[in-house]
């Protein structure tokens, strides 16, 4: 039986079958992919494909003799489900597709994820970068998240859903795109430099305050 999160493989309930759920770069996805998915799972018989809250696509029950295979056929990335690192960046279409987007949400989110995917940190991470107030990519409860307004970018940090939600707290305003790259690198070194390890960013914060990520950026 494969421990937790090798070969990117996850044991499902049935404790028999695996799932795997490849690296899609902010869910965006082409026809190819998506046929290149089905006939993997059509191949070797997965129960279910579903798409994940980290919009992957996951390959559902497998057999843990045909994990290496269905990974060989579909070269994919392996996406980051479990570990002390950054899992997912999440990004709503923005200004690329949305008629309400103030800022290129998914622009920003590419850029993100390109950098940080799968960086080991203190802790779980999550980022969302949404391109208006309506939040679509739940920009107020991840680690970092990013909301586009008319005059730039707002920055809120320290949020995340589980047992224990929080609320992210802002920590700037009317960032433009290259202001806002900047500020999320200063966030997360500052968090890997005072975070202890299995802290989430928001537990961080309520250990510290905001005054360490303030300065980080000032």
């Amino acid at each position: 039986m494969l421990k937790l999160g090798e070969k990117g493989a996850i044991l499902q309930r049935d404790k028999q079958t695996y799932a795997i759920a490849p690296h899609i770069p902010c869910g965006v996805v082409t026809p190819q992919l998506l046929r290149t998915i089905a006939d993997v799972a059509e191949k070797y018989e997965a129960q279910a494909i579903k798409i994940t809250g980290a919009t992957r696509v996951a390959i559902v029950g497998l057999k843990e003799e045909d994990i290496d295979a269905a990974w060989n056929e579909l070269q994919l990335e392996k996406g980051a489900a479990v570990g002390l690192c950054v899992r997912s960046v999440r990004a709503c279409p923005g200004t690329t597709f949305c008629r309400l987007g103030k800022q290129d949400a998914l622009g920003i989110g590419m850029q993100l994820d390109k950098k940080y995917h799968s960086l080991l940190l203190p802790g779980k991470f999550k980022m969302a970068v949404s391109g208006c107030h309506l939040s679509c990519a739940e920009s107020w409860v991840r680690d970092i998240g990013l909301i586009g307004q008319k005059e730039g970018w707002q920055m809120v940090v320290g949020g995340n859903v589980g047992a224990a939600p929080r609320i992210a707290q802002e920590l700037a305003v009317g960032l433009d795109d290259k202001q806002v790259l900047e500020a999320v690198e200063k966030t997360v070194q500052c968090y890997r430099d005072v975070a202890n390890k299995g802290e989430r960013l928001g537990k961080t914060i309520d250990r510290l305050g905001l005054e360490p990520f303030i300065e980080a950026l000032s």
